[in-house]
């Protein structure tokens, strides 16, 4: 009986991440067990180039010695004591001086943490109403299941079983990229419209971006209504500069959410914002959040060590998007070369990949035009030249400060290999 036959008898579709099931690039999905710097092998022995990094934390690599080294005495020092720790005061710290925040509450999630400042803004503002975006993913809390991106647009599930119509009717969506969409709602609702959330750069529907007239504009009718404007920045937090992406637009949101980088690999989330704002939360205030392991000391000394190292050295940044630049050109000159229909999409070091005929990619409605078949044949194609992309043609590629400029000319070798086989 294969592990995957094993998982399915136990774990429902045999994964506990649904996009973890290469369902959609129909394969069943190898299991790994072991990782370094930009080699994962899965367990017969075979080695893949990583392109998924874990979905965006491990910008430093996989396995950097020193901070394994770190990570081994922090594990005999305590895992976790359910008590303040002094750890938990310093990233605090670190984090509102680097994202230009006043306060922070960690968490264990990304979906933990758009969650908790979705009820922040509630109880801050005592409205009910909130906007999100179609193609937006903010995790799998009931009222943001809504035509949401990420697994839920691979399997064709834009809402979910088990939401009640009474928790989604309070959720109010609207295009990305389409201010005068966002404009109309408020008109109707603005009176009882908590916050608006969004992904700045999405990355859960492949990365799409917005304009900048779009986030200024957002950023001025919520200011003008009173709604709270925050940000999930669970994937681009730290991942495509030392911080907060808001700075690349020149505005501030009321509440951020963050996640992945920040806990250095281990499961964390985290929430920050406006003083006033956070100070409504519990104990301080009526607003309650809790969590047994939030803000645990390894993922705290973890997520610390990390923000230190990309803090020292942000010409990690630089290397990251030079190497975006040259996948993003040598994609699309193999594209002309194959006259296969495709588009790049591209913010700094996050891009996309997408197949199909298309004149722009800025909305939900046309990723939706993507071809996810043609997206198939040719993960399983770079997947044989040993390369591993995200199993999904609506994700993001991520790039790590262990691959190489070599390495990029690799994939493009292999990517015009594979399309030339298409």
């Amino acid at each position: 009986m294969s592990l995957y036959d094993r998982a399915k008898k136990v774990i429902p579709g045999g994964v506990n991440s649904p996009v973890r099931a290469f369902g959609s690039v129909h394969m069943e999905p190898p299991f790994f067990q072991e990782a370094k710097g930009i080699v994962l092998k899965d367990t017969t022995g075979k080695e893949y180039i990583d392109f998924i990094t874990s979905w965006g934390p491990m910008i430093l690599g996989h396995g950097q010695e020193d901070l394994m080294e770190k990570a081994k005495r922090y594990l005999e020092e305590g895992i976790t004591f359910g008590l303040p720790t002094e750890i938990e005061v310093e990233m605090a710290e670190l984090f509102t001086r680097t994202t230009h925040t006043d306060m922070v509450r960690m968490v264990n999630s990304g979906t933990e943490a758009t969650m908790s400042a979705i009820r922040l803004a509630r109880g801050y503002t005592g409205r009910n109403k909130i906007i999100k975006f179609e193609g937006c993913y903010h995790g799998h809390s009931d009222s943001l299941l809504v035509k949401s991106g990420s697994g839920t647009l691979t399997y064709n599930a834009p809402t979910s079983l088990g939401v009640p119509e009474d928790t989604i009717r309070h959720t109010i969506v609207c295009e990305y990229n389409n201010i005068e969409d966002v404009k109309a709602q408020i008109e109707k609702y603005g009176s009882d419209i908590a916050c608006v959330i969004l992904e700045p750069i999405a990355g859960n529907m492949g990365v799409v971006v917005p304009t900048d007239k779009f986030m200024k504009e957002l950023r001025k009718v919520t200011e003008e209504h009173g709604i709270l404007l925050i940000f999930d920045e669970v994937i681009t937090g730290f991942r495509t500069t030392f911080g907060s992406v808001s700075k690349d637009f020149g505005i501030t949101p009321d509440l951020f959410c963050f996640g992945k980088i920040i806990g250095g690999g281990l499961p964390v989330g985290a929430f920050a914002g406006k003083r006033e704002i956070m100070e409504y939360l519990s104990p301080l205030g009526g607003v309650y959040q809790a969590g047994t392991l939030s803000g645990n000391p390894l993922a705290m000394k973890m997520g610390r060590d990390v923000l230190l190292t990309l803090e020292k050295h942000q010409e990690i940044y630089t290397h990251l998007e030079e190497m975006a630049m040259t996948l993003e050109k040598g994609f699309i000159e193999n594209l002309k070369l194959t006259g296969i229909p495709g588009k790049v999409n591209r913010y700094k070091s996050m891009l996309s990949l997408f197949f199909g005929e298309f004149e722009e990619i800025k909305s939900y409605e046309d990723v939706k035009a993507a071809d996810t078949e043609m997206y198939a044949k040719y993960f399983k194609g770079m997947l044989e030249e040993g390369f591993l992309f995200a199993p999904a043609q609506f994700e993001a590629i991520f790039l790590s400060n262990a691959h190489t400029n070599e390495v990029i000319e690799k994939v493009l070798d292999s990517n015009l290999k594979v399309l030339r086989k298409l």
